[in-house]
């Protein structure tokens, strides 16, 4: 009965993937129909992972016998990244239904919207590395042919030869930490790789190099700093490409630590190439994303910071933090840009006067010491300390201090004790449903990932108070900003923040060289 479960889950993506087979001329003599089918296919996805979370939590974690190239698995990670991805999915296939109709070549996006979106969901139910490898390339290929759906803009020429170097990187790394996960255990087979890996007693140097490649994958997959000039420049695509790269593709290197956790976080210097890439990634396209004009811009940037958070969680040690953190980072990112277009009507409906005006950095101060006082109260309570479960307490931190802004106007200059009283409990009732949420997660993960790791000496405690600072100062910078804006010196610092610090400039060039647009 198990076995049978698992084929018929086979069966649900197997549709989509028909589908992305179709040729592109027969799609486009027929989008109405390729489209109708697309969403059906989508909504049994939807239907199975259901369907199968019933399964798993009457009979347990199931996979398929062990083969050299394929198999299947499915746990609590591949439930509840499989009904995400495959929710976000349905959505996505339904918005461009309307979105394309009348596009000549509705159908073939159609074709490739479909073929990627299967792919996705292979990555998340194998059960053998080697067929993850094939599904990650499978993925990478499908997203490149939808950034480039319209072939005349130079611009997404550009970005998707960008995102094609950077992949075909990761695909290299993909294939050294098979290697070395083959010569160290014998087979490729996750049963193999997961029952090793515990039964081991000292990281060899072969699991070390296979933790990198791991790492190294994963950051070049969600676009982390440096080689996250391409994720910025993929907005001449369509908004559904938009919605389902930001909220399900990019989040593909997130799941393969987690998947692999078990021997990433067998490497302590992978993991602290994590915490260093991740939390520069977190900061820098943080403040990047307060200067942007452009709203598809903008929420490029942030995916680019929550990516960064997310490896962040990970090289912590957070793992079931990171997974809720992709679980609620996807369904915000799928919503707001399949909302972009009314963002002026949005703005307009949640824009109140502030009393006083733009708070004072003093209060901003005072504001940012309260929410931190309650971040380490609750994190107590829920055993969250920044010594037992560093990462849940940074990202917990770092979450509410997005109600500094809230609470400095609380405390404005004609305050009111009963506001006050009520921006207070709402920031202690926030920091009790996130840490709260956390703890769940880790239950729900248990024996899935790993538990959430306390710290691993003072450079972890350093790293994390750091972060948390960084992002403190920053919120206080970001009120300075509002009132200094009209200087020379902070015009001129904005035009620089505004450009990334010409980082991406420079990969333009350097790939322009060796790949001109022309050609």
């Amino acid at each position: 009965m198990t076995t049978q479960a698992l084929w018929l889950l086979l069966a649900a993506p197997l549709g989509l993937a028909l589908l992305g087979l179709v040729p592109a001329a027969v799609a486009n003599a027929n989008p109405v129909g390729m489209a109708r089918w697309a969403r059906l296919a989508a909504f049994a996805n939807v239907g199975a992972a259901v369907v199968m979370a019933g399964l798993l939590a009457t009979n347990g974690p199931m996979h398929t016998p062990a083969t050299p190239a394929f198999g299947l698995w499915f746990d609590v990670l591949t439930a509840v990244m499989f009904l995400l991805v495959s929710f976000v999915g349905a959505v996505v296939v339904h918005y461009s239904r309307n979105y394309l109709a009348g596009d000549p070549d509705h159908g073939r996006f159609t074709k490739w919207l479909c073929f990627t979106l299967a792919s996705v969901l292979v990555i998340i139910i194998s059960g053998n590395l080697v067929q993850f490898a094939l599904a990650w390339v499978a993925t990478s290929l499908g997203l490149g042919r939808l950034l480039i759906f319209y072939r005349n803009r130079p611009a997404a020429i550009l970005a998707e030869r960008k995102k094609f170097i950077a992949s075909r990187i990761g695909d290299l790394c993909i294939a050294g930490a098979m290697l070395m996960l083959y010569q160290t255990f014998g087979g490729l087979d996750y049963a193999t790789l997961f029952s090793g890996a515990k039964a081991l007693t000292t990281t060899s140097g072969a699991v070390h190099a296979a933790a990198g490649l791991f790492v190294a994958a994963a950051l070049l997959k969600s676009a982390q700093f440096p080689l996250h000039g391409w994720l910025i420049e993929v907005m001449e695509t369509p908004t559904p490409v938009s919605a389902l790269l930001h909220a399900g593709i990019i989040n593909a290197g997130g799941f393969l630590l987690l998947r692999f956790s078990g021997i990433v976080g067998l490497s302590t210097p992978a993991l602290d190439v994590l915490v260093l890439v991740g939390g520069f990634t977190a900061l820098f396209g943080s403040v990047v994303m307060l200067t942007q004009s452009s709203v598809k811009v903008s929420l490029a940037w942030s995916t680019i910071a929550q990516m960064g958070f997310m490896m962040l969680q990970c090289g912590l040690g957070a793992w079931s933090a990171a997974l809720l953190h992709i679980v609620a980072h996807s369904l915000y990112k799928a919503h707001a840009f399949l909302s972009s277009g009314s963002v002026i009507d949005l703005a307009r409906a949640s824009w109140s006067p502030s009393p006083g005006g733009q708070p004072h950095p003093a209060r901003i101060g005072i504001a940012v010491g309260l929410v931190l006082a309650v971040t380490l109260l609750v994190a107590t309570v829920f055993g969250a300390t920044i010594n037992e479960q560093p990462g849940v307490f940074a990202l917990g931190a770092i979450m509410l201090l997005g109600l500094t802004l809230l609470i400095a106007q609380s405390i404005d200059e004609r305050p009111n004790n009963f506001v006050v009283i009520r921006t207070l409990g709402l920031t202690l009732l926030v920091a009790t449903a996130y840490f709260g949420l956390q703890w769940g997660a880790a239950q729900l993960l248990a024996g899935t990932v790993p538990a959430n790791a306390p710290a691993r000496g003072l450079a972890t405690l350093v790293a994390v108070l750091v972060v948390v600072a960084a992002f403190a100062a920053v919120t206080v910078l970001q009120s300075t900003l509002a009132r200094s804006s009209g200087t020379p010196r902070w015009q001129a610092l904005h035009v620089h923040v505004a450009n990334g610090f010409y980082v991406n400039t420079i990969a333009n060039r350097l790939v322009l060289r060796l790949w001109p647009t022309g050609r």
